[in-house]
Protein backbone atom coordinates (compact mmCIF):
# COMPACT_ATOMS: atom_id res chain seq x y z
CA UNK A 1 0.00 0.00 0.00
CA UNK A 2 1.58 3.34 -1.00
CA UNK A 3 2.27 5.80 1.78
CA UNK A 4 1.02 9.39 1.81
CA UNK A 5 4.03 11.64 1.32
CA UNK A 6 2.22 14.94 0.70
CA UNK A 7 -0.97 16.46 2.06
CA UNK A 8 -2.54 19.43 0.27
CA UNK A 9 -5.26 21.35 2.10
CA UNK A 10 -7.69 23.92 0.80
CA UNK A 11 -10.91 25.50 2.01
CA UNK A 12 -12.19 25.24 -1.56
CA UNK A 13 -11.58 21.80 -3.06
CA UNK A 14 -13.50 21.12 -6.28
CA UNK A 15 -14.75 17.52 -6.22
CA UNK A 16 -17.50 15.93 -8.33
CA UNK A 17 -19.81 16.53 -5.37
CA UNK A 18 -19.15 20.28 -5.19
CA UNK A 19 -16.80 22.68 -3.44
CA UNK A 20 -15.85 22.04 0.19
CA UNK A 21 -12.90 22.29 2.60
CA UNK A 22 -10.74 19.16 2.42
CA UNK A 23 -7.26 17.70 2.66
CA UNK A 24 -5.87 15.54 -0.12
CA UNK A 25 -3.38 12.79 0.68
CA UNK A 26 -0.98 12.07 -2.17
CA UNK A 27 1.51 9.24 -2.64
CA UNK A 28 3.09 7.35 -5.54
CA UNK A 29 1.59 9.88 -7.94
CA UNK A 30 -2.00 9.12 -6.94
CA UNK A 31 -4.65 10.61 -4.69
CA UNK A 32 -4.78 8.16 -1.78
CA UNK A 33 -7.23 9.90 0.54
CA UNK A 34 -9.69 12.79 0.72
CA UNK A 35 -10.38 13.84 4.30
CA UNK A 36 -11.48 16.84 6.34
CA UNK A 37 -9.61 20.10 6.03
CA UNK A 38 -8.04 19.76 9.49
CA UNK A 39 -7.43 16.01 9.38
CA UNK A 40 -4.15 15.16 11.17
CA UNK A 41 -1.23 14.00 9.06
CA UNK A 42 2.31 12.74 9.51
CA UNK A 43 3.22 13.26 5.85
CA UNK A 44 6.68 14.79 5.26
CA UNK A 45 5.11 17.64 3.29
CA UNK A 46 1.91 19.43 4.29
CA UNK A 47 0.77 22.31 2.06
CA UNK A 48 -2.07 24.55 3.23
CA UNK A 49 -3.54 26.64 0.39
CA UNK A 50 -6.06 28.36 2.65
CA UNK A 51 -8.67 30.12 0.51
CA UNK A 52 -6.82 29.30 -2.72
CA UNK A 53 -8.94 26.69 -4.50
CA UNK A 54 -7.71 23.23 -5.43
CA UNK A 55 -8.94 21.89 -8.79
CA UNK A 56 -8.23 18.73 -10.75
CA UNK A 57 -5.69 19.50 -13.45
CA UNK A 58 -7.09 20.51 -16.80
CA UNK A 59 -7.34 18.03 -19.68
CA UNK A 60 -7.08 20.10 -22.86
CA UNK A 61 -8.51 18.19 -25.83
CA UNK A 62 -7.79 19.21 -29.44
CA UNK A 63 -4.93 21.64 -28.84
CA UNK A 64 -2.42 22.12 -31.64
CA UNK A 65 1.22 22.43 -30.66
CA UNK A 66 3.23 23.34 -33.73
CA UNK A 67 3.26 26.54 -35.74
CA UNK A 68 4.13 26.09 -39.43
CA UNK A 69 7.87 25.65 -39.88
CA UNK A 70 8.54 25.27 -36.15
CA UNK A 71 10.80 22.54 -34.81
CA UNK A 72 8.57 19.86 -33.27
CA UNK A 73 10.55 19.39 -30.06
CA UNK A 74 10.73 23.12 -29.40
CA UNK A 75 7.01 23.42 -30.09
CA UNK A 76 6.16 20.79 -27.49
CA UNK A 77 8.50 22.37 -24.94
CA UNK A 78 6.96 25.83 -25.36
CA UNK A 79 3.33 24.72 -25.58
CA UNK A 80 3.44 22.41 -22.57
CA UNK A 81 5.15 25.10 -20.48
CA UNK A 82 2.38 27.54 -21.39
CA UNK A 83 -0.26 24.87 -20.79
CA UNK A 84 0.69 24.20 -17.19
CA UNK A 85 0.72 27.96 -16.49
CA UNK A 86 -2.90 27.93 -17.66
CA UNK A 87 -3.91 25.05 -15.38
CA UNK A 88 -3.56 22.24 -17.94
CA UNK A 89 -1.88 19.07 -16.64
CA UNK A 90 -2.74 16.79 -19.59
CA UNK A 91 -2.48 18.02 -23.16
CA UNK A 92 -4.38 16.00 -25.78
CA UNK A 93 -2.65 17.17 -28.94
CA UNK A 94 -4.10 17.25 -32.45
CA UNK A 95 -3.15 18.79 -35.83
CA UNK A 96 -2.02 20.63 -37.77
CA UNK A 97 1.35 19.01 -37.29
CA UNK A 98 4.45 18.00 -39.20
CA UNK A 99 4.66 15.07 -39.50
CA UNK A 100 0.91 14.45 -39.45
CA UNK A 101 -0.26 11.76 -37.05
CA UNK A 102 -1.77 9.56 -39.75
CA UNK A 103 0.10 6.38 -38.84
CA UNK A 104 2.35 4.82 -36.22
CA UNK A 105 5.49 6.49 -37.62
CA UNK A 106 4.01 9.96 -37.20
CA UNK A 107 2.75 9.19 -33.70
CA UNK A 108 6.16 7.88 -32.64
CA UNK A 109 7.79 11.08 -33.90
CA UNK A 110 5.45 13.13 -31.72
CA UNK A 111 5.98 10.85 -28.73
CA UNK A 112 9.72 11.38 -29.06
CA UNK A 113 9.35 15.15 -29.42
CA UNK A 114 7.11 15.36 -26.35
CA UNK A 115 9.21 13.04 -24.17
CA UNK A 116 10.25 14.67 -20.92
CA UNK A 117 7.74 17.50 -21.08
CA UNK A 118 5.45 18.49 -18.22
CA UNK A 119 2.47 18.23 -18.34
CA UNK A 120 1.86 14.84 -19.89
CA UNK A 121 0.82 14.62 -23.53
CA UNK A 122 -1.69 12.29 -25.18
CA UNK A 123 -2.51 12.27 -28.88
CA UNK A 124 -5.36 12.29 -31.36
CA UNK A 125 -4.70 10.44 -34.60
CA UNK A 126 -5.63 12.20 -37.84
CA UNK A 127 -8.43 10.84 -40.06
CA UNK A 128 -8.11 11.87 -43.70
CA UNK A 129 -9.80 10.89 -46.94
CA UNK A 130 -7.04 8.32 -47.51
CA UNK A 131 -7.13 6.72 -44.04
CA UNK A 132 -7.63 2.96 -44.13
CA UNK A 133 -9.02 0.70 -41.39
CA UNK A 134 -5.48 -0.58 -40.91
CA UNK A 135 -4.18 2.98 -40.39
CA UNK A 136 -6.78 3.66 -37.71
CA UNK A 137 -6.20 0.35 -35.94
CA UNK A 138 -2.42 0.93 -36.03
CA UNK A 139 -2.79 4.36 -34.44
CA UNK A 140 -5.12 3.07 -31.76
CA UNK A 141 -2.77 0.20 -30.93
CA UNK A 142 0.18 2.62 -30.79
CA UNK A 143 -1.58 4.72 -28.15
CA UNK A 144 -3.85 7.32 -29.78
CA UNK A 145 -6.57 8.15 -27.25
CA UNK A 146 -8.90 9.25 -30.04
CA UNK A 147 -9.00 10.75 -33.52
CA UNK A 148 -9.68 14.07 -35.19
CA UNK A 149 -10.64 15.29 -38.64
CA UNK A 150 -11.90 18.39 -40.42
CA UNK A 151 -14.73 19.05 -42.85
CA UNK A 152 -12.82 22.08 -44.15
CA UNK A 153 -9.39 23.58 -43.44
CA UNK A 154 -9.70 23.84 -39.69
CA UNK A 155 -7.25 21.06 -38.86
CA UNK A 156 -4.55 21.94 -41.34
CA UNK A 157 -4.32 22.28 -45.10
CA UNK A 158 -7.43 22.04 -47.25
CA UNK A 159 -6.27 18.76 -48.79
CA UNK A 160 -6.71 17.08 -45.39
CA UNK A 161 -10.47 17.71 -45.26
CA UNK A 162 -12.77 14.72 -45.42
CA UNK A 163 -16.02 14.21 -47.31
CA UNK A 164 -19.06 12.20 -46.29
CA UNK A 165 -18.22 8.77 -47.74
CA UNK A 166 -14.75 8.37 -46.17
CA UNK A 167 -16.02 10.08 -43.01
CA UNK A 168 -18.78 7.52 -42.53
CA UNK A 169 -16.45 4.61 -43.24
CA UNK A 170 -13.95 5.91 -40.70
CA UNK A 171 -16.66 6.53 -38.11
CA UNK A 172 -17.85 2.94 -38.43
CA UNK A 173 -14.30 1.73 -37.75
CA UNK A 174 -13.91 4.04 -34.77
CA UNK A 175 -17.23 2.93 -33.29
CA UNK A 176 -16.08 -0.69 -33.50
CA UNK A 177 -12.92 0.12 -31.53
CA UNK A 178 -14.76 2.47 -29.14
CA UNK A 179 -12.55 5.40 -30.11
CA UNK A 180 -13.90 8.97 -29.94
CA UNK A 181 -13.74 11.40 -32.85
CA UNK A 182 -13.14 15.17 -32.61
CA UNK A 183 -14.36 17.11 -35.64
CA UNK A 184 -13.81 20.62 -36.92
CA UNK A 185 -17.31 20.99 -38.34
CA UNK A 186 -17.24 23.99 -40.70
CA UNK A 187 -18.50 22.82 -44.10
CA UNK A 188 -15.98 23.68 -46.83
CA UNK A 189 -18.72 24.42 -49.35
CA UNK A 190 -20.03 27.30 -47.22
CA UNK A 191 -16.69 29.09 -46.83
CA UNK A 192 -15.15 31.88 -48.89
CA UNK A 193 -11.96 33.92 -48.92
CA UNK A 194 -11.96 36.81 -46.41
CA UNK A 195 -12.28 40.21 -48.08
CA UNK A 196 -9.84 41.85 -45.73
CA UNK A 197 -7.88 41.31 -42.52
CA UNK A 198 -9.33 40.90 -39.07
CA UNK A 199 -12.16 39.13 -37.26
CA UNK A 200 -15.10 40.84 -38.98
CA UNK A 201 -13.96 39.85 -42.47
CA UNK A 202 -13.27 36.33 -41.23
CA UNK A 203 -16.74 36.09 -39.72
CA UNK A 204 -18.30 37.12 -43.04
CA UNK A 205 -16.22 34.54 -44.92
CA UNK A 206 -16.98 31.77 -42.42
CA UNK A 207 -20.65 32.29 -41.51
CA UNK A 208 -22.57 30.35 -38.88
CA UNK A 209 -24.36 28.40 -41.62
CA UNK A 210 -21.04 26.70 -42.46
CA UNK A 211 -20.91 25.28 -38.95
CA UNK A 212 -24.60 24.39 -39.03
CA UNK A 213 -24.24 22.51 -42.32
CA UNK A 214 -21.24 20.63 -40.98
CA UNK A 215 -23.02 19.72 -37.75
CA UNK A 216 -25.98 18.39 -39.75
CA UNK A 217 -23.60 16.15 -41.74
CA UNK A 218 -22.02 14.87 -38.54
CA UNK A 219 -25.35 14.16 -36.90
CA UNK A 220 -26.48 12.08 -39.87
CA UNK A 221 -23.24 10.07 -39.81
CA UNK A 222 -23.17 9.65 -36.03
CA UNK A 223 -26.73 8.33 -35.90
CA UNK A 224 -25.79 5.57 -38.36
CA UNK A 225 -22.37 4.66 -36.98
CA UNK A 226 -22.86 5.10 -33.24
CA UNK A 227 -19.50 6.87 -32.95
CA UNK A 228 -18.87 9.21 -30.02
CA UNK A 229 -18.33 12.61 -31.65
CA UNK A 230 -17.16 15.94 -30.26
CA UNK A 231 -17.65 19.10 -32.33
CA UNK A 232 -14.58 21.23 -31.62
CA UNK A 233 -14.20 24.14 -31.61
CA UNK A 234 -17.92 24.98 -31.34
CA UNK A 235 -18.74 28.64 -31.94
CA UNK A 236 -22.16 29.01 -33.64
CA UNK A 237 -24.75 28.88 -30.88
CA UNK A 238 -27.57 28.37 -33.37
CA UNK A 239 -26.28 24.83 -33.89
CA UNK A 240 -27.00 23.89 -30.27
CA UNK A 241 -30.61 23.03 -31.15
CA UNK A 242 -29.43 20.63 -33.87
CA UNK A 243 -27.14 18.86 -31.41
CA UNK A 244 -29.84 18.75 -28.73
CA UNK A 245 -32.28 17.10 -31.12
CA UNK A 246 -29.65 14.55 -32.14
CA UNK A 247 -28.84 13.73 -28.53
CA UNK A 248 -32.54 13.29 -27.78
CA UNK A 249 -32.61 10.64 -30.52
CA UNK A 250 -29.65 8.82 -28.99
CA UNK A 251 -26.71 10.15 -31.02
CA UNK A 252 -23.49 10.32 -28.99
CA UNK A 253 -22.58 13.83 -30.11
CA UNK A 254 -21.57 16.81 -27.99
CA UNK A 255 -19.51 19.98 -28.33
CA UNK A 256 -16.47 21.72 -26.92
CA UNK A 257 -16.16 25.49 -26.98
CA UNK A 258 -13.22 27.71 -26.03
CA UNK A 259 -12.63 30.61 -23.62
CA UNK A 260 -12.23 33.11 -26.46
CA UNK A 261 -15.71 32.32 -27.82
CA UNK A 262 -17.13 32.74 -24.31
CA UNK A 263 -15.19 35.93 -23.51
CA UNK A 264 -14.57 37.92 -26.69
CA UNK A 265 -17.47 38.95 -28.95
CA UNK A 266 -16.28 40.19 -32.31
CA UNK A 267 -17.53 43.72 -31.55
CA UNK A 268 -14.96 44.06 -28.77
CA UNK A 269 -11.77 43.08 -30.59
CA UNK A 270 -9.64 45.29 -32.84
CA UNK A 271 -9.98 45.03 -36.59
CA UNK A 272 -6.95 43.62 -38.35
CA UNK A 273 -5.91 41.62 -35.27
CA UNK A 274 -4.19 38.36 -36.18
CA UNK A 275 -4.38 37.33 -32.52
CA UNK A 276 -8.17 37.07 -32.84
CA UNK A 277 -8.33 35.40 -36.26
CA UNK A 278 -9.47 31.95 -35.22
CA UNK A 279 -11.32 29.27 -37.17
CA UNK A 280 -14.30 29.18 -36.64
CA UNK A 281 -14.27 32.96 -36.15
CA UNK A 282 -15.32 34.99 -33.15
CA UNK A 283 -18.99 35.87 -33.38
CA UNK A 284 -21.41 38.45 -31.97
CA UNK A 285 -22.23 39.34 -28.38
CA UNK A 286 -25.70 37.70 -28.59
CA UNK A 287 -24.05 34.55 -29.95
CA UNK A 288 -21.63 34.55 -27.00
CA UNK A 289 -24.55 34.84 -24.57
CA UNK A 290 -26.32 31.96 -26.29
CA UNK A 291 -23.17 29.83 -25.98
CA UNK A 292 -23.22 30.46 -22.25
CA UNK A 293 -26.86 29.43 -22.08
CA UNK A 294 -26.01 26.14 -23.80
CA UNK A 295 -23.02 25.53 -21.50
CA UNK A 296 -24.99 26.29 -18.34
CA UNK A 297 -27.96 24.09 -19.26
CA UNK A 298 -28.55 21.96 -16.16
CA UNK A 299 -30.50 19.33 -18.07
CA UNK A 300 -28.59 17.64 -20.90
CA UNK A 301 -26.12 20.31 -22.10
CA UNK A 302 -24.81 19.96 -25.64
CA UNK A 303 -21.65 21.91 -24.77
CA UNK A 304 -20.04 19.59 -22.25
CA UNK A 305 -16.48 20.86 -22.08
CA UNK A 306 -14.16 23.81 -22.64
CA UNK A 307 -10.69 23.59 -24.19
CA UNK A 308 -8.14 26.21 -25.13
CA UNK A 309 -8.54 25.80 -28.90
CA UNK A 310 -4.82 26.58 -29.04
CA UNK A 311 -3.57 26.99 -32.63
CA UNK A 312 -0.09 28.60 -32.68
CA UNK A 313 0.64 30.24 -35.99
CA UNK A 314 -2.77 29.50 -37.53
CA UNK A 315 -5.24 30.99 -35.05
CA UNK A 316 -5.69 31.86 -31.42
CA UNK A 317 -2.74 31.05 -29.13
CA UNK A 318 -4.07 31.40 -25.60
CA UNK A 319 -3.44 28.15 -23.74
CA UNK A 320 -1.54 29.91 -20.95
CA UNK A 321 -4.66 31.87 -19.99
CA UNK A 322 -7.26 29.07 -20.15
CA UNK A 323 -8.48 29.09 -16.54
CA UNK A 324 -8.20 32.83 -15.81
CA UNK A 325 -10.02 33.81 -19.03
CA UNK A 326 -12.78 31.27 -18.50
CA UNK A 327 -13.18 32.16 -14.82
CA UNK A 328 -13.35 35.90 -15.56
CA UNK A 329 -16.49 35.31 -17.62
CA UNK A 330 -17.91 32.40 -15.58
CA UNK A 331 -17.89 34.15 -12.19
CA UNK A 332 -20.10 36.91 -13.58
CA UNK A 333 -22.69 34.25 -14.37
CA UNK A 334 -22.83 32.77 -10.87
CA UNK A 335 -20.55 29.80 -11.53
CA UNK A 336 -18.17 28.26 -9.01
CA UNK A 337 -14.85 26.47 -9.33
CA UNK A 338 -16.62 23.09 -9.48
CA UNK A 339 -18.06 24.22 -12.81
CA UNK A 340 -14.53 24.96 -14.03
CA UNK A 341 -13.41 21.50 -12.92
CA UNK A 342 -16.28 19.80 -14.74
CA UNK A 343 -15.78 21.72 -18.01
CA UNK A 344 -11.99 21.67 -18.22
CA UNK A 345 -11.10 18.40 -16.51
CA UNK A 346 -13.78 15.84 -15.72
CA UNK A 347 -15.76 15.94 -18.99
CA UNK A 348 -12.77 15.97 -21.37
CA UNK A 349 -11.01 13.19 -19.45
CA UNK A 350 -14.13 11.04 -19.67
CA UNK A 351 -14.58 11.77 -23.37
CA UNK A 352 -11.11 10.54 -24.38
CA UNK A 353 -11.06 7.71 -21.86
CA UNK A 354 -8.32 8.92 -19.52
CA UNK A 355 -9.77 7.01 -16.60
CA UNK A 356 -7.34 8.21 -13.94
CA UNK A 357 -7.61 11.88 -14.85
CA UNK A 358 -10.15 14.61 -14.22
CA UNK A 359 -11.32 14.17 -10.62
CA UNK A 360 -10.16 14.75 -7.09
CA UNK A 361 -11.03 11.32 -5.75
CA UNK A 362 -9.01 8.43 -4.30
CA UNK A 363 -7.41 6.34 -7.02
CA UNK A 364 -7.07 9.19 -9.50
CA UNK A 365 -3.75 10.67 -10.57
CA UNK A 366 -2.59 13.53 -8.37
CA UNK A 367 -2.88 16.09 -11.17
CA UNK A 368 -3.87 19.18 -9.21
CA UNK A 369 -4.03 22.93 -9.69
CA UNK A 370 -3.95 25.65 -7.05
CA UNK A 371 -6.20 28.43 -8.35
CA UNK A 372 -6.54 31.81 -6.67
CA UNK A 373 -10.05 32.74 -7.78
CA UNK A 374 -9.87 36.25 -6.27
CA UNK A 375 -6.55 37.38 -7.74
CA UNK A 376 -6.60 40.01 -10.46
CA UNK A 377 -3.99 40.28 -13.18
CA UNK A 378 -3.44 42.12 -16.42
CA UNK A 379 -2.22 40.17 -19.41
CA UNK A 380 1.07 41.75 -20.57
CA UNK A 381 0.98 43.93 -23.68
CA UNK A 382 3.74 41.72 -25.06
CA UNK A 383 1.54 38.61 -24.96
CA UNK A 384 0.80 37.41 -28.51
CA UNK A 385 -2.57 35.91 -27.66
CA UNK A 386 -6.17 37.19 -27.71
CA UNK A 387 -6.16 38.47 -24.12
CA UNK A 388 -3.28 40.93 -24.56
CA UNK A 389 -3.74 43.91 -22.23
CA UNK A 390 -6.97 42.59 -20.69
CA UNK A 391 -7.67 42.46 -16.98
CA UNK A 392 -8.50 38.92 -15.86
CA UNK A 393 -9.69 37.54 -12.54
CA UNK A 394 -8.13 34.32 -11.31
CA UNK A 395 -4.55 33.11 -11.28
CA UNK A 396 -2.97 29.67 -11.41
CA UNK A 397 -0.79 29.70 -8.30
CA UNK A 398 0.68 26.24 -8.71
CA UNK A 399 0.28 22.80 -10.21
CA UNK A 400 1.23 19.21 -9.46
CA UNK A 401 1.49 16.50 -12.13
CA UNK A 402 1.21 13.00 -10.67
CA UNK A 403 2.01 14.44 -7.27
CA UNK A 404 5.14 16.35 -8.24
CA UNK A 405 5.43 20.11 -8.37
CA UNK A 406 5.25 21.32 -11.94
CA UNK A 407 4.65 25.05 -11.69
CA UNK A 408 4.00 27.78 -9.17
CA UNK A 409 5.13 30.18 -6.52
CA UNK A 410 6.20 29.23 -3.02
CA UNK A 411 3.23 28.16 -0.89
CA UNK A 412 3.05 27.64 2.88
CA UNK A 413 4.09 24.12 3.83
CA UNK A 414 5.01 22.08 6.92
CA UNK A 415 7.96 21.73 6.90
CA UNK A 416 8.47 24.95 4.99
CA UNK A 417 9.68 24.26 1.46
CA UNK A 418 8.74 25.19 -2.05
CA UNK A 419 6.86 22.78 -4.25
CA UNK A 420 8.43 24.56 -7.24
CA UNK A 421 11.39 26.82 -7.70
CA UNK A 422 10.75 30.60 -7.50
CA UNK A 423 11.02 30.98 -11.28
CA UNK A 424 8.22 28.47 -11.76
CA UNK A 425 10.25 25.55 -13.08
CA UNK A 426 9.64 22.13 -11.60
CA UNK A 427 12.37 20.87 -9.25
CA UNK A 428 12.13 17.29 -10.50
CA UNK A 429 12.71 15.11 -13.53
CA UNK A 430 9.69 14.72 -15.80
CA UNK A 431 8.27 11.27 -16.55
CA UNK A 432 10.35 9.30 -19.03
CA UNK A 433 7.39 8.91 -21.38
CA UNK A 434 4.30 11.07 -21.75
CA UNK A 435 0.90 9.48 -21.26
CA UNK A 436 -0.43 8.25 -24.57
CA UNK A 437 -2.74 5.34 -23.82
CA UNK A 438 -6.17 5.54 -22.20
CA UNK A 439 -6.12 4.47 -18.59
Amino acid sequence: MPQIDTVIRSRQVATPGGVAPASIGVGAGRILAVAGYRAPSTAPEDVDLGETALLPGGVDVDAAVQAPGRDLGEAYADTTAAAVRGGVTTLVASGPADPPITGERGLLAHLAAAAGTVPGVAFLGAVTASSTPADLAELRAAGAVGFHCSLSDGAGSADQRIDDTPLRKAMAELAAMDAPLVVHAEDAGELSEPQGPGPSALMAARPARAERRGVERLVAAARISGTRVLVSPFSAAECAAVLAAARAMGAGISAQTCPHYLCLPVEQVPEGSAAHSCRPPLRSGPNRDALWSALLDRGDPVITQVGSGHRPGTGVAGIGWTLPALWTAARRRGCDVADLARWTSQAPAEFVGLRRKGRIEPGYDADLVAFDAAAEQTVPESDPGPYCGRKLVGRVAGAWVEGRGAYGCALPAVPRRRFAEPDGHAPHTAPEKPAARPR
